[in-house]
């Protein structure tokens, strides 16, 4: 089966370009309605490493072939180059966003896209090496957390579900909270870096008190779950990632795949493969 994994950076795009002509839309036209196993189609889709990456790795190993689909799978880390790459037609899917994320750049960039149901949950989490519990938090503990507009928003709701933020809104940013005595009690002071250094921050920089980290960076990293200070609820949770596709462009093997990522196989994969609860399988 041919496959093709590759690792990006934002600064990427150019080189992914090129692989349009081995695999990328342009090869993937097809409009029948049934497709042959013996002859599959691909389908080249952009994922974050972890887990989006691994669920898709098991489906090509295991069912895609039967199903006469075959995944190039690129592994991209950051959040700006998949929906870029899917715009200009270098991926044919991604695999990566929620529908508020999605929804935020559909707004500033003007994309025309389409996606389907909620695949799996990564609950969002702050960590912490010096406090066992909120409780613990200190006047004036640094935080560390996401920079784009809509994980940073969820980020600030963990903290509020952990008592450490107070009636915040949805219009709220760690700039109109921070010198807000009633929304920032202890006077938290924040730092906003991108979603994949968070991490780093976190394991690298003692000065970190705290820092909140979106799900598939926390299972990359390899965290210790005894650091976790609160966590978001998966019950419920709207922000379930799910498969992405430029609109009008369904394509047979796409609606595939589709299927496939709500598989009873995938369900219980992901059940197996996180049994930590650091991903969980969405129902839809």
């Amino acid at each position: 089966m041919l496959r093709k994994k590759l690792a990006l950076a934002a600064t990427s795009v150019a080189a992914l370009v090129a692989l349009t002509a081995c695999g990328g839309s342009a090869e993937n036209t097809d409009t029948e309605a049934s497709l042959d196993p013996a002859n599959p189609v691909v389908v080249s889709v952009g994922a974050s490493p972890v887990p989006h990456a691994q669920i898709l790795e098991f489906i090509d190993e295991n069912l895609a072939q039967d199903a006469g689909i075959d995944l190039e799978i690129t592994e991209i880390e950051d959040y700006q180059t998949p929906n870029i790459a899917l715009a200009d037609g270098t991926l044919d899917a991604n695999y990566f966003q929620t529908a508020a994320y999605l929804a935020d750049q559909v707004a500033q960039k003007g994309y025309e896209f389409e996606h389907g149901a909620g695949v799996h949950i990564e609950p969002l989490t702050a960590f912490s090496k010096k406090f066992a519990n909120p409780e613990e938090v200190t006047e004036g503990a640094s935080v560390v957390l996401n920079n784009d507009p809509v994980n940073q928003l969820r980020g600030l709701r963990v903290l509020e579900n952990g008592g450490l933020l107070k009636n915040l809104t949805d219009e709220d940013t760690v700039l109109s909270i921070e010198s807000d005595a009633e929304k920032n009690p202890l006077g938290l002071k924040f730092s906003e870096v991108n979603s994949e250094q968070v991490p780093q921050y976190y394991t690298g920089d003692d000065s970190v008190d705290i820092a909140v980290i979106n799900g598939n960076y926390i299972v990359q990293a390899g965290l210790d779950p005894e650091e976790i200070l609160v966590q978001e609820s998966a019950e419920n949770n709207p922000n379930a990632n799910f498969l992405t596709w430029r609109a009008g462009e369904k394509t047979a093997a796409i609606e595939a795949l589709e299927e496939l990522l709500h598989s009873e196989e995938v369900h219980q994969f992901i059940t197996d493969t996180w049994s930590d609860g650091s991903v969980l399988p969405a129902t839809n």
